[in-house]
């Protein structure tokens, strides 16, 4: 395991934020690079459950969304009239913005600067469904952050979280572990041109992330219902979708 210590819960924030501003415009290539560019199939995946389970016209926000690559995806689908690209990395946020406006649809999306934990401008029941892509774990407070989330979806709507699992067979377990906190993080060196912590933080975030099992429970005590995952790559990353009560 790398000797990387997690910042404390009131420095976490801060932490994060700092640090994917510094790794914006290598981010999108190291996912490339240290999912050997399954995290395309993985948010393709979210797309079409948000596609398959909801109706048409849709209003979505892409919370966490870092460089904009799902919302990307969510701003391509039929179904799909509106997205909303949150994140608290401006750098983030901008290359998100970039890519988007290429596209020449920029009164279908729009972007915010916003804390996962504290959704103050959105009003209650505004959201179709809700979007995460590997951000939820970078939260300073987890249940803040799906209380948020549940109150800004309209009843019935969907969050998909995508995020990395826990494995639980106990061989491919110890080889997915030495790939994740030896390799991964020398990966990110190798991108950056030198050593870089946030290549250290991304896989240590997960050792406190909760299990498939444990996020289901967590889901259901915030109100969430017909809550189910999808594991990728034997559990190492997983889909979670969950609906609020209509």
């Amino acid at each position: 395991m790398s000797e990387f210590k997690m910042p404390e819960t009131d420095r976490k924030a801060g932490f994060v934020r700092e640090n994917f501003n510094r790794i914006a415009e290598k981010y999108d290539r190291f996912n490339d690079w240290n999912s050997f560019l399954l995290h395309r199939v993985w948010k393709n995946r979210l797309v079409k459950e948000v596609e398959k389970n909801l109706g048409s016209h849709l209003r979505v926000m892409d919370l966490c969304c870092g460089t904009g690559d799902i919302s990307v995806r969510l701003e391509h689908s039929p179904s799909v009239d509106h997205v909303t690209c949150v994140d608290f990395s401006e750098n983030m946020l901008e290359i998100a913005k970039t890519r988007l406006r290429k596209k020449g649809e920029e009164g279908r999306v729009d972007f915010q600067v916003g804390d996962a934990t504290q959704l103050k401008n959105f009003q209650d029941s505004q959201f179709d469904a809700v979007s995460i892509g590997f951000g939820l774990r970078n939260v300073d407070h987890l249940s803040k952050a799906i209380q948020e989330i549940y109150r800004i979806l309209k009843p019935g709507g969907l969050f998909l979280n995508l995020d990395v699992g826990k494995v639980k067979n106990p061989l491919i377990r110890l080889a997915a572990d030495f790939y994740f906190f030896k390799i991964v993080p020398i990966l990110g060196y190798i991108l950056w041109g030198g050593k870089n912590e946030m290549f250290d933080y991304l896989p240590v975030s997960s050792l406190s992330y909760p299990s498939q099992e444990k996020l289901k429970s967590i889901l259901e005590e915030n109100g969430f219902r017909d809550v189910r995952f999808e594991n990728f790559v034997f559990g190492n990353a997983v889909l979670h979708i969950a609906r609020k009560a209509s």
